[in-house]
């Protein structure tokens, strides 16, 4: 599965690091490595044993720095909506099964954040940066950015961050709910396995549920997210998962969740 030109992708105690693997240019976000990254979540879906996703950069500069310049540069109108661009890959990580996490180890600007933005937890070292500065270039942030933003840290300090392309650090991306956890760079790492942890410790079914009541009751009207809890909720309870969770509470042992 490493066969791949711009990232790696390492295993290990049910996690997978998809890692851009391109430190000397910053991580740029070129057409390649993104389809790069699509073929190794679509093969890690049906992989049992890996049940959470870790998004990371080579080196401990850069996350990601944004989209390849050099494409943009070459881009025509209706190019925005050939398949497999960028909004539809992040699209696909913010509904994928299992939970995402971004590592971010450096820079997050323009693709990198909005990368940042579509996976479910975001964790950042000390040293990292957000931003997106696309209207630098004449264009807007359009892989979710002008939405995906507004929706984590409100409409109004969006507005500012993208209309004046300022760039943030961890400190600040955490205070505005960015991010949520920053630690030194040497830290990194443990933090994000620690949390990894604690979601894999949950019932995966449970997880998986979570994550679809929260994104698609969130731009729905309240009784219609509701409506989508209750449902998830008695999928749930159709599950041997459910009783094996509370049976373990009762009994006061750990759980062993099957997926089933």
């Amino acid at each position: 599965m490493n066969n791949y030109q711009n990232i790696l992708v390492e295993k290990s105690n049910q996690l997978a690091y998809i890692i851009i693997n391109l430190p000397d240019q910053r991580n740029p976000l070129s057409k390649e490595t993104l389809g790069e990254m699509k073929d190794a979540l679509v093969r890690l879906k049906d992989d049992k044993e890996i049940n959470c996703i870790i998004f990371t950069g080579q080196g401990d500069k850069s996350f990601a720095a944004g989209a390849d310049i050099s494409q943009l540069q070459k881009r025509e109108p209706l190019d925005v909506f050939t398949p497999g661009g960028m909004q539809e890959i992040y699209d696909y990580i913010e509904a994928y099964d299992k939970p995402t996490i971004a590592m971010i180890n450096g820079f997050a600007l323009g693709g990198g954040c909005e990368l940042a933005m579509a996976c479910d937890i975001r964790i950042a070292s000390t040293n990292a940066k957000f931003g997106l500065p696309e209207l630098n270039l004449g264009i807007i942030p359009s892989a979710g950015g002008t939405q995906r933003m507004a929706r984590l840290i409100g409409k109004g300090k969006a507005v500012d961050l993208i209309l004046t392309g300022k760039i943030i650090t961890a400190e600040e991306a955490e205070r505005i709910g960015l991010v949520s956890e920053t630690v030194p760079l040497g830290e990194l790492k443990e933090a994000v396995e620690k949390t990894a942890a604690q979601i894999l410790s949950k019932g995966p079914l449970a997880v998986k549920l979570a994550k679809l009541a929260i994104h698609a009751g969130f731009d729905a009207d309240m009784k219609t997210g509701l409506l989508i809890e209750k449902l998830s909720q008695a999928i749930l309870f159709s599950t041997e998962d459910t009783n094996e969770g509370t049976s373990a509470f009762l009994e006061k042992r750990t759980p062993e969740f099957l997926s089933k």
